[in-house]
This record gives C-alpha cells, structure tokens and sequence, in this order.
C-alpha cells in the first residue's frame, strides 16, 4: 500500500512530536527533548529505572502511564521490554459467539475496533521505557550499541541537543535502518542484484506481493504514459517501467516518499523513464493509465507509519475516484487497486464503492482477483481471522462512462 497523500508523515525533525520530557535526578531538575514520530504524549510522570527493576513491577508502571528513564544496562532494558510484551499478549477474557443470544456476539466491526484498541494500549503501555540520547546521538548505557547511522537516516544530521524516545520506537527506527540496508527482493523486477526495493523510515515496505502481481499481470492499455498516484517506495513505478511503459510519474506529498522513490528508481537504473513529483493526488496532464494503491482501511491511523494502511473516512481513495476522469485520456483506463477488507470488517460495503464510481461518471471494464497470501490469513489466533481468511485483493479497471 502507497502512502496517504492526504496526510504527509514526517519528515524532520522539526515536524517530530517534539516537546520536553522533566524528571528529578541526583537533586537536580532536568529536561531533554522529547521525541515520538508516532505522536505519543510526553509521559506524565516518569521514574529512574535500571536493572533491579522487576517486570512484574515496570508493567505495573507501564500501565499507570508511568515513563522509566532506563539508568542501567542497555541490553537488560531490551530484555524487561521483551518481558512487557509477553504480558502484554498474555491471552485476555474476550466476547465470543452466543449461541443463545445472537446480541451478546461481537461484530466484525466490533471486533476491529477492539483489536486496535489493544493495539493501541499495548503500544503505549511498551512505550514507557525510555532512553536518553545525547546530542552526538550516542547511549551512555553499559552495552549500548552504536545505531548512530540508524538515527541520522531517520531524523536527519545530529543538532546541539539531545533528546528522549521510547526504547520501543528506537528499535523500530533501527529495523528499518537494517531494511533499508538490505532492501526486499522483488522478483517482478529482474534478476539479482538489481531487483531489490529498499524501504526508508516512515515509508510502508512493499511486502505484500499479490498487488504487485496484479499489477504485473493486467493487460497495458498503453504504453507511452503512466500515473502512479501514491507513489511510496516507487515498486509499482518500476514495475510499469519495467513492462515496458515509455515514461511513469509517480506522485506523493510526503517527503520521505519522495525521497525513497527517487533513490530506488536510481538504483534500478531507471531514472530516464520515471519521474517523481510532489502533489496531491494527481500530476498535471492527462494519462491513458494511472494507478493506485490507496490505503485499504477506512479508520484513523495512530501512528504516521499507519497511514499506509489507514485511510480515514476514504479520503484518499474518494479523492483518486472524483479525480479520475479529469485526468484519463477518452480511452484511458483507471487501476484501483483494493483489498475488500474494509469490507468484511463491516467498515464499508461494495455498494458504497461502486456509487462513488459510479458518481464520478466511471465504469468498470473489468476486476482481476487475487486471494491474500499474507501470513495472518493462517493465523486462527488472529482476533480478525475471520476477515483477513476471506480477504481478496482486486485490481479495478476503470473507464470513462
């Protein structure tokens, strides 16, 4: 899934959550920065912790809303948060099926609201243990690891202070510094070593590959020009270059998007077919192809990162499907790419997303299906098992009435 253009992510660190965090040490009052690209609150109250702390007694804190300024080994503060997460995940009394009284049996739509409730409480109850970094961006913690790199790539080049995260957001900014490096093979695009798309921080990695199927198989209306309108890490730009199409533009509004896509574009050598531009939605002109992948659930996303993969209200996907029109060439043709989970959820139904098209005076020529492959279809333990079993994954194909 693209980024959502309508809600830019971060890209500074001036654009940051940036306020101040205070706490007591050693008799004196002390303040650093605070920083959550994903927006979560300075905490409220924060304690000194190093390695004497018990996990039972740091969930206990945790779920109090209470910060622990980590003071001990660096290593150990991995370990209590591994020990936070298990009790987190620790199977919790839920509302199943009544066989008796069909009321008392949660819908699909209670179910996801439920689900991204806990989600929400777990990620702010792991992300109460804190880390100090000092302006130089190192961790004067015993076995502290240099991740240096990791943070310059993400928040840009070290300032003159320094600041306090989450240990939880500090390895997530790591992960993605590792999957950057590495980068994910993509087969659709050749041979080794030149078929690997590197995801940046803040960019949604590219790793459900049954759309980029879709994309790869459905027949090419033309192959002079191409929209790729969401253009996130640039896979889908690359795909229709690599199939042949003359020139591709690709559009966002984040920075970092912009960014990621431009340097993958480059590092697959095809800079000379594929531009990357900043706007909303869609580029000047008129296209006899434009693609989108919006993001597929209709809900507010909680963390930047999340905007990906959740559209509030439709707004992305309303504003692709009232845009269309204008910018398709007569014969021209509209790919939307969508899973129907939103459907299953309860979160909007087919009929809804056939009147805006039909609304924005579009037909449709034709759907490609494709089942989901991603692992969570198998995981029965899935509290949204039920949805993600029936997901399919379709690629649209629009016309002009």
């Amino acid at each position: 899934m693209h980024s959502s253009l309508s809600n830019p992510l971060p890209n500074t660190p001036a654009q940051a959550v940036l306020t101040h965090l205070k706490w007591e040490e050693n008799g004196h009052h002390c303040e650093e920065e605070w920083r959550s690209e994903r927006g979560a609150p300075v905490p409220k109250r924060v304690v000194l912790a190093d390695d004497t702390l018990s996990a039972d007694s740091a969930y206990r804190l945790a779920c109090a809303g209470t910060g622990m300024l980590w003071r001990g080994d660096f290593q150990n503060a991995r370990l209590l948060l591994q020990a936070l997460a298990r009790r987190c995940d620790a199977p919790k009394k839920v509302r199943r099926a009544s066989k008796t009284n069909p009321e008392l049996t949660p819908t699909a739509q209670e179910n996801f609201h439920l689900h991204r409730q806990a989600q929400s409480q777990r990620a702010r109850t792991l992300g109460m243990i804190l880390i100090q970094i000092n302006p130089d961006r190192q961790i004067s913690l015993r076995r502290a690891p240099d991740w240096r790199a990791a943070m310059k790539e993400a928040w840009g080049p070290a300032g003159t202070t320094g600041c306090v995260t989450s240990l939880r957001e500090l390895l997530g900014l790591v992960g993605a510094h590792e999957w950057h490096e590495k980068g994910i093979e993509i087969s659709a695009l050749g041979d080794a070593p030149r078929n690997r798309i590197h995801p940046s921080y803040g960019v949604f990695s590219p790793v459900r590959s049954e759309y980029i199927q879709l994309v790869l198989d459905a027949p090419l209306p033309s192959s002079e020009l191409a929209f790729d309108i969401g253009v996130g890490t640039g896979v889908l730009s690359a795909i229709l270059a690599k199939r042949g199409v003359k020139r591709v533009i690709g559009t966002d509004l984040d920075p970092r998007a912009l960014a990621c896509a431009k340097e993958n574009i480059h590092r697959l050598g095809l800079s000379s077919k594929v531009e990357v531009v900043q706007a909303d939605l869609f580029p000047q002109g008129q296209a006899p192809l434009i693609v989108c992948n919006p993001p597929w659930l209709p809900a507010r996303a909680s963390a930047p990162i999340e905007r990906a993969v959740y559209d509030e209200n439709s707004a992305m996907l309303k504003g692709f499907l009232a845009g269309l029109a204008e910018h398709l060439t007569p014969q021209g043709e509209g790919w939307l790419i969508l899973s129907d989970l939103a459907e299953h959820l309860g979160l909007r139904s087919r009929a809804e997303l056939e009147a805006w098209m039909a609304s924005a005076g579009l037909k449709v020529l034709s759907k490609i299906d494709t089942k989901a492959e991603h692992k969570k279809v198998q995981d029965e333990s899935d509290p949204l098992h039920a949805a993600r079993a029936a997901e399919v994954t379709s690629l649209w194909r629009l016309g002009l009435v």
